[in-house]
């Protein structure tokens, strides 16, 4: 289950982060600090195998991507970076989220699954 994470720094002065973590999941939302509205968020899954990044932000809209963390040549710890992924697994990203969100803020939960759904739909039209 999500639970919030208070130990972040907040890196912008214009906005609020706030941070939710379980097994599986990650979920960074940005709020715009004067008017609290949720201006983003970056849900990352499947965090121990394979882990992807789901991000919509309301001017730059969606991106799906793997986060690639691979150790390099001389296998020091590199700073993971988002890479293109065309695979969005969406019936199990929202079976395992709507599981995994019952202790968080409603109006996120609701957010973070209406932007999954919209994303898939908008990947199928475009097929």
């Amino acid at each position: 289950m999500l639970q919030e994470n208070y130990n972040i720094t907040q890196k912008e002065d214009h906005i609020f982060r706030r941070w939710f973590e379980d097994d599986y999941f990650d979920l960074i939302v940005w709020h715009d600090v004067q008017s609290r509205e949720i201006i983003g968020f970056q849900l990352c899954y499947n965090k121990l195998v394979n882990e992807h990044a789901f991000t919509w932000h309301r001017e730059k809209r969606f991106s799906h991507n793997r986060i690639d963390d691979y150790p390099g040549v001389f296998r020091h710890p590199v700073t993971p970076i988002l890479v293109p992924d065309g695979t969005f697994p969406y019936s199990e990203l929202i079976k395992k989220f709507r599981r995994s969100c019952i202790n968080i803020d409603e109006v996120i939960a609701r957010l973070v699954v209406d932007k999954i759904i919209e994303y898939n739909n908008s990947q199928i039209t475009m097929k």
